[in-house]
């Protein structure tokens, strides 16, 4: 089914669009989740967070690109669980080491004025990821955004895990010097 004729369902308040949410986008959602939080069940939980949130937002809010919403919602709710689960006692787990892999390119958090930087960060990053090759740019958002492994990036390039790397390796390095070009870092 069509996101458009999906979001006239929310827009109607049909609960329908909630099966048909799930059906279209449940195993994307499922699987990045399950990327981050390593539980089944907790990720089963953060899909169906993920369709509530859509439901009390949509409308107003008609998002232009569904599923990137979804994406987005299920990826933060699925980070705050594993925050909310993890602490450095209990062991690292995916995020730690996404975020060290990006830790050269992008500064820490904290300050006054976060919530502008992480906008203007956010907006940077996407016009940087808009001048990369397609494969690049899928693969390190299937890798910083989603969570997919070097493993699972590799299966579905067709391409060894040693070029799944290089090429992270290289967007990371031309990300850097575009955020430094930019006074980011």
């Amino acid at each position: 089914m069509e996101d458009q004729i999906i979001l006239d369902m929310y827009f109607a308040r049909e609960e329908s669009a909630i099966i048909e949410t799930k059906q279209k986008y449940g195993q994307r959602l499922l699987n990045t989740s399950m990327n981050i939080l390593n539980s089944y069940e907790d990720a089963e939980e953060c899909v169906n967070d993920t369709l509530l949130k859509a439901w009390d937002a949509i409308p107003p809010t008609r998002p232009t690109s569904f599923g990137a919403y979804l994406a987005k919602i299920s990826r933060n709710l699925s980070i705050n669980k594993w925050e909310s689960g993890n602490t450095i006692k209990r062991g690292g787990g995916t995020i730690p080491l996404l975020l060290s892999e990006l830790e050269d390119c992008i500064p820490a958090s904290g300050g006054l004025e976060e919530e502008w930087e992480m906008s203007f960060l956010t907006e940077t990053i996407n016009e940087f990821l808009s001048t990369v090759n397609q494969t690049a740019r899928v693969a390190f958002t299937l890798r910083y955004f989603h969570g997919e492994s070097i493993q699972s990036i590799s299966k579905q390039f067709k391409i060894s895990e040693s070029k799944t790397k290089s090429i992270l390796f290289r967007v990371r390095k031309k990300l850097k010097i575009h955020l430094e070009k930019e006074g980011i870092i």
